[in-house]
């Protein structure tokens, strides 16, 4: 790879001398639509070219994955996910701080994920703002993209799409809401995330992953 092309994947994150690279999810997933300007964001424009020239970087041997998101939009964040969960090389993802909405397709795309003990997930309905043409049509519409997210969820963690879906309409945790907030203990014991463990843990299981894949 060339020192420019290697130059901008670290942009993105930081590539140690045992080969692993990390790359940080913080703040709101921005989207299609600009965020305000004093929030902290992932781009996603900028997300997909970095992961994909971190596919195809031979001196890459795994990926770690720091996750701090409150969430955002949803199909740019359901995209990186799916990314990820694309890429040919091990990855950990490590939640801290939490990982919300939009943010637990993220957490869970990796091949194996940790939660620190004092961090968050919270699951709950895809939500929608501006001008509804038809309430049925958009409902519909609506439906589909969660659906799309609770299956996503479900085929990359423990836990069983029902379960998802009954967490995302529980009522009676939040405020006006539905939804639910899980502690780190909570995630892992609902089959959301792998492993309770701190960036030791994280690093030390990715090594373990890619030492196995190199002797296959």
């Amino acid at each position: 790879m060339k020192d420019n092309e290697r130059q901008e994947i670290e942009k993105f994150g930081q590539l140690q001398e045992n080969g692993i690279f990390t790359m940080t999810i913080i703040g709101e997933i921005e989207g299609h639509q600009l965020s305000a300007q004093n929030a902290k964001t992932t781009k996603y424009e900028h997300m997909i070219p970095a992961l994909a020239k971190v596919e195809q970087d031979e001196s890459i041997k795994g990926i770690l994955i720091l996750i701090n998101t409150i969430g955002g939009d949803v199909e740019c964040g359901l995209a990186i996910a799916e990314l990820i969960a694309s890429l040919s090389k091990p990855t950990v993802s490590l939640v801290l701080g939490g990982s919300h909405s939009i943010g637990v397709p993220l957490a869970v795309a990796a091949d194996h994920s940790f939660i620190v003990k004092s961090a968050t997930m919270m699951i709950h309905p895809v939500r929608s703002s501006g001008t509804f043409i038809g309430v049925i049509q958009s409902y519909r519409n609506i439906e589909k993209i969660q659906d799309r997210i609770t299956t996503f969820i479900s085929d990359h963690c423990k836990m069983k799409k029902e379960r998802v879906e009954e967490l995302m309409l529980h009522i009676g945790q939040q405020v006006k809401d539905v939804g639910m907030i899980l502690s780190g203990e909570e995630a892992v014991k609902e089959g959301l995330i792998d492993e309770m463990g701190g960036i030791k843990e994280a690093t030390d299981r990715l090594i373990e992953i890619i030492n196995l894949s190199e002797n296959k």
